[in-house]
């Protein structure tokens, strides 16, 4: 199985729709992300035009469509990044698929856009996801109690963060 990473293109953007208001999917995600064919083709848009500082990209598995994730640059001085958006299609699930692409993400950003920082903000509920962020090596900065009306209820919000020296380490 091959794992894959790329910009989104105007064709994956009912893939994408899709994806994130697929009914085992969108509880998870945040609630005002774009879930609609236009907003999703704006956001394309906008990571074209702005590669250095906004990305909606596509996880393929050996060249099929098998997910989403994004960033925004949070930070210009600091060099931070801010992500979100990562979702695998139930078909792709149990296979590392996430993991895969996740340390693929993190050296693009790290690497090809020289972020220093990524952090990241997960429903407290959506404990796969918080398994996740800690396998792909970020550490747990703290919780923002009962901040986001999610799912007719207060939830926490987990904040996460990985700096690139975090990589060096595991070298």
């Amino acid at each position: 199985m091959s794992v894959s990473i790329r910009r989104a293109r105007p064709d994956d953007a009912d893939f994408i729709a899709e994806l994130v208001t697929h009914e085992d999917v969108e509880p998870f995600l945040a609630a005002v992300r774009a879930k609609d064919r236009e907003d999703v083709l704006a956001e394309i848009d906008r990571s074209g035009a702005e590669p250095d500082a906004f990305g909606v990209f596509l996880i393929e598995v050996d060249g099929e469509r098998a997910g989403t994730m994004r960033f925004e640059r949070g930070n210009v001085r600091s060099r931070i990044a801010n992500l979100g958006g990562l979702a695998v299609h139930p078909d792709f699930r149990g296979a590392k698929v996430a993991d895969t692409a996740a340390t693929l993400f993190q050296r693009h950003l790290f690497d090809e856009l020289g972020f220093h920082r990524l952090q990241m903000e997960i429903y407290g509920f959506n404990e796969r996801a918080m398994r996740h962020a800690e396998r792909a090596g970020f550490v747990r900065e703290g919780v923002r109690r009962k901040a986001y009306w999610r799912n007719d209820g207060w939830v926490d919000g987990v904040l996460y963060g990985l700096v690139v020296e975090d990589l060096a380490n595991e070298e």
